[in-house]
């Protein structure tokens, strides 16, 4: 089913679009306990810049019919020019920009790429997509897992792709092409990061692997095997010193396996960061630094 419906005059200012238009979009399209799968009390006060908007109308998943939030970020230049910028898809949309809607403190995207755009004319668009709370364990997983239950990763990215990433191709200035498009997420989101790069090797050319929950759904590494990353992928996969053994093993175990497996080394960004624990704070120190190599330009 389709929907359509009038965007409002803050929300048309904010693109940058001189008269009203319309959207269509297709409806529907060890024990480390997740910080981002908690719900965090709503706070006044948001920190989130005023180059984030958050959409006044939620987007269905197809196949899990749950009503998502999606929050963009377009950089400082976006209003100013009439360029196309490269585009990252980011999971736990709560935690990115806006310490009010955070769980344990904002990733601060938004700042990071306000101070890159002008250090590193690093100017790209990020889309963020709420995480569904109690269900987050499933949604970002694409296996089954006897734990926490039957994986819906699937259904969630390919409402990333099939109705999410159309949209924003449709009414923002994109570079849609999978070199100019890629997908980072910690946690259960870096776990579902790694899935959509082999998964949809034709949509995302990059993806930011960032403290990896590979207990979760260690039919990772079998996948990563049979159906290895596109030769020209670039992957940054990070994880913080202090984790857990678990953690780390694995972060070892699959890095070792993608070098085995000859993926470029020019194409693989790897960092292992001392005493570094699983959490915003963490992620937030290591972001410049991820998202500035999966988005420099190729020699």
């Amino acid at each position: 089913m389709m929907f359509k419906f009038r965007v409002h005059r803050w929300f048309r200012a904010l693109l940058v679009v001189s008269t009203a238009f319309t959207f269509d979009w297709g409806a529907s399209a060890q024990g480390i306990v997740d910080s981002a799968t908690h719900v965090s009390p709503a706070r006044t006060g948001s920190t989130a810049s005023p180059q984030v908007t958050v959409l006044p109308t939620q987007l269905t998943i197809p196949e899990l019919n749950r009503e998502r939030t999606i929050r963009i970020y377009v950089p400082p230049g976006y209003a100013r020019s009439d360029r196309r910028y490269p585009v990252l898809y980011m999971h736990d949309g709560q935690n990115l920009f806006d310490d009010t809607t955070a769980y344990a403190g904002e990733w601060g995207v938004d700042e990071t790429l306000d101070r890159l755009a002008l250090s590193q004319a690093l100017e790209l668009i990020v889309v963020g997509i709420d995480n569904g709370g109690n269900r987050r364990m499933t949604e970002l997983n694409a296996w089954d897992n006897t734990r926490f239950g039957k994986g819906e990763g699937k259904a969630y990215m390919d409402f990333i792709v099939n109705v999410v990433k159309p949209m924003v191709d449709a009414n923002y200035r994109t570079l849609p092409d999978r070199k100019n498009t890629g997908v980072m997420g910690s946690s259960m989101g870096g776990l579902i990061s790694h899935y959509a790069i082999l998964q949809y090797p034709h949509v995302f050319g990059k993806a930011g692997i960032i403290s990896p929950s590979y207990w979760v759904g260690p039919e990772i590494f079998d996948m990563t095997a049979t159906r290895p990353p596109a030769s020209d992928a670039r992957l940054a996969v990070y994880m913080g010193g202090g984790e857990g053994d678990q953690a780390v093993d694995d972060f070892h175990r699959m890095v070792a396996q993608l070098q085995s497996q000859a993926h470029p080394k020019s194409r693989l960004w790897v960092k292992l960061a001392p005493n570094a624990l699983h959490n915003e704070a963490a992620w937030r120190a290591e972001f410049a630094s991820v998202v500035g190599w999966m988005y420099a330009p190729d020699e």
